[in-house]
């Protein structure tokens, strides 16, 4: 059984709206940026989701723009790339959620993809004892390469192998990156999108592993961790 309900987050903007998720058996929750233009009904970070809950996770799947800015965007396609727009939205989303008293444990984690996946890096860096976990996915880390060296986060980046372009930007990040855990894993024979058969499954399944061994038990449980 979960809680599962419709929120909307005062921002400067206007209000942001979200779908959260969350387990009677939650250990901990994990925040979904989206990026590209993609919204909380993205089916792919729904399926992430989906799978994070039966490994009983809370999810907040979450729009980054108002209704407005959303249209707005869609014509000119420009706010999506605004990453500190978005990052803001990440950190007023966090501070919402520690207000309600909505989180299970102390910290949560940040599953970002595309330019969420900067906005989430740029969040994680403004709110470190908040944000135990960070997964990227295709992420485009380079559009927060000014803040990495200030993220603590424990981050995974997930890439396609036929992403040549996501993966020349997410190794440099993972080596300007100052968290003392970090990892990319390469998707074989998968692209941008994770579309072909299988990509997607080893997606969720690599950012539930990361958020059980960083979020949940916590880096000082993981002594092998890499």
């Amino acid at each position: 059984m979960s809680r599962d309900l419709d929120v909307e987050i005062t921002v400067g903007g206007g209000q942001i709206v979200g779908t959260l998720a969350l387990p009677n058996d939650a250990s901990a929750l994990v925040l979904f940026a989206h990026g590209g233009g993609s919204s909380r009904l993205s089916p792919r970070n729904q399926f992430v989701a989906e799978v994070l809950r039966q490994g009983t996770f809370g999810t907040l799947l979450l729009d980054l723009l108002t209704p407005e800015e959303q249209r707005d965007d869609e014509a000119a396609a420009r706010l999506h790339f605004d990453i500190g727009l978005l990052a803001g939205r990440v950190v007023a989303a966090t501070d919402w959620l520690v207000a309600e008293r909505l989180l299970p444990s102390p910290q949560l984690g940040y599953f970002g993809a595309s330019t969420g996946a900067a906005a989430a890096l740029v969040a994680a860096a403004k709110r470190p004892a908040t944000v135990g976990a960070i997964v990227a996915r295709g992420g485009r880390p380079d559009l927060a390469a000014g803040v990495l060296d200030d993220v603590r986060a424990p981050t995974l980046f997930i890439v396609g192998e036929h992403d040549e372009d996501a993966l020349v930007r997410n190794e440099a990040a993972r080596h300007a990156l100052a968290a003392r855990h970090k990892d990319l894993r390469i998707i074989a024979d998968a692209s941008h999108l994770f579309e072909e058969p299988g990509a997607l499954d080893d997606v969720a399944d690599l950012a539930r592993e990361w958020f059980e061994n960083f979020l949940m038990l916590g880096t000082e449980a993981q002594p092998g961790a890499p």
